[in-house]
């Protein structure tokens, strides 16, 4: 994604990770095969591999500037993390640091960062391991949870079980594993705070509720007299979910509400002409929803 720039903004993609990742009917158990022929055309190569078939996806955070503040949005897998459930994110080693260097952006820079949801996709680099302890990615940084995420998965990671099977035991360890190596550490160093729907963070950029993939998620506005986007987290995961709102993802906390959740905020945006930055498509990411067959146009696309 090329940064965006707009009235003192700038906004710059730090991408981890990109390319095919899983196959259609894992990640959308919902999945018509008849719905994915009939977009095909423009699926492929992008958002779909014609050779393995599986879901092209970025793993990426965002870096918002403004005239005072630097805000990191979504953290990603992180390095080193004990991931043996998902062996593409397991120890895995990456050039995420140097890229945000690239952008003129050093970990001491950042003033916030923000966790859509708290998923290990979205929060890995909120630490790093150093002398054999996680410590705070980002040292001068406030991290900031939704309330209701945090209150979530806090008790979820210290439950001695899960009586409502919210994930298989293989995904429910990593998912507690997350919270304790990327989540507590920035807890125990006091460089936490839990905000509330509606949170201002700076003038113009405020979080939104947007439950459903996870209990507390939330999403980012960012409302200017002349400029509006909105860092949309994982209330879309992939396209398809354009196409089709109603496809709730595998991760989804709690599909029903993702559906009323990822409708209600597609047909707002759509409305607004709001520039979309969702966390998982690959570049050049940002969107535009129109009236399309596929929903959406790329920005500058015309």
């Amino acid at each position: 994604m090329q940064p965006i720039e707009a009235e003192g903004l700038r906004i710059d993609q730090v991408v981890e990770s990109f390319g095919p990742t899983y196959p259609p009917e894992m990640l959308l158990p919902e999945l018509r095969a008849e719905l994915l022929d009939e977009h095909r055309d423009w699926l492929e190569p992008h958002f779909l591999d014609r050779v393995s078939g599986l879901l092209g996806m970025s793993f990426h955070s965002f870096v918002i500037r403004t005239e005072s503040h630097t805000i990191l949005v979504d953290g990603c897998v992180g390095d080193a993390k004990e991931r043996p459930a998902f062996p593409a994110w397991h120890q895995q080693r990456t050039p995420y640091l140097e890229r945000l260097r690239l952008c003129g952006v050093a970990p001491e820079d950042i003033d916030y960062v923000f966790c859509t949801h708290l998923h290990p996709d979205h929060v890995g680099w909120n630490t790093r391991l150093e002398g054999g302890h996680w410590v705070p990615t980002f040292p001068n940084a406030e991290y900031l949870f939704a309330r209701d995420e945090w209150e979530h998965w806090s008790a979820y990671a210290v439950a001695d079980s899960d009586p409502e099977a919210i994930y298989p035991p293989p995904v429910r360890e990593v998912m507690r594993a997350c919270y304790r190596d990327s989540v507590s550490p920035v807890v125990a160093a006091g460089q936490s705070r839990l905000v509330e729907d509606g949170h201002e963070l700076a003038a113009g950029i405020w979080i939104e509720s947007a439950p459903g993939h996870t209990p507390g998620n939330a999403v980012l506005n960012l409302e200017l007299p002349s400029f509006r986007a909105v860092l949309s987290g994982d209330v879309v995961h992939h396209p398809l979910q354009i196409v089709d709102p109603t496809l709730s993802s595998a991760f989804c906390f709690d599909a029903p509400l993702a559906r009323t959740t990822r409708s209600s905020f597609l047909e707002a945006h759509r409305e607004k002409g709001s520039l979309v930055l969702p966390a998982h498509f690959p570049g050049p990411t940002a969107i535009v929803l129109d009236d399309s067959q596929r929903g959406f146009r790329f920005r500058g696309e015309d």
